[in-house]
């Protein structure tokens, strides 16, 4: 398998790990606390998702991009990795035990967890906890260092796990707010998710 693809594919594993409680913050004025709360509320209880898009990763060397299919339950996950054509270039699956990564060959690569993956092909640690969570539109139960809302109650801004993360767009999806875009900028890499679609929330 191509070292290009395959540095490609190990980026999608931050797709892959759970966390599942929320920050409380508050906001200066009543109207957008209340507001905050009511859209936390709803983004809380969503457990499971499945979602189409696009991926875009740029690290000081290279940069990646291609599509994903992601489904996620509190404890799995399943994600068809996809190049800029269109052509399947692998699976993902995590469970509590493990995450496996699958080419189009056969060929396996299979870890503890997704930094142990990364640290053993890629040389270090990625901090990768939390993007299930950021991907709805909320922090994950960890430390958070800043973060901000706009006057709905949804995240613009997050700062959390070594991760500035910026909220671009938002849809509405069976009453609640979920992103479209979002933007991740890390000391060694950036990250941009596109949801093209919120096929399923649960």
């Amino acid at each position: 398998m191509p070292f290009a693809s395959f540095f490609w594919i190990l980026f999608a594993l931050l797709l892959t790990n759970c966390a599942t409680q929320t920050t409380n913050t508050t906001l200066p004025t009543p109207a957008s606390r209340s507001a905050q709360q009511q859209h936390l509320a709803k983004v809380s209880h969503l457990q499971s998702f499945s979602l189409r898009g696009r991926l875009g990763v740029v690290t000081q060397k290279q940069g990646f991009s291609g599509s994903i299919d992601w489904q996620h339950h509190p404890q799995s996950d399943q994600i068809d990795v996809f190049s800029p054509l269109g052509g399947k270039i692998a699976n993902i699956q995590k469970t509590p035990d493990a995450v496996v990564l699958t080419d189009v060959k056969g060929n396996s690569v299979k870890a503890a967890d997704a930094e142990s993956l990364t640290n053993m092909t890629l040389g270090f640690r990625l901090p990768l906890t939390g993007l299930n969570d950021w991907a709805l539109g909320r922090p994950t139960s960890s430390k958070v260092d800043d973060m901000s809302w706009d006057d709905q109650g949804r995240l613009i801004m997050l700062k959390q796990d070594g991760w500035d993360i910026q909220y671009e767009n938002y849809e509405e999806v069976k009453e609640v707010f979920l992103p479209k875009k979002i933007v991740l900028k890390s000391e060694q890499l950036n990250l941009k998710l596109l949801v093209e679609q919120w096929i399923q929330i649960e």
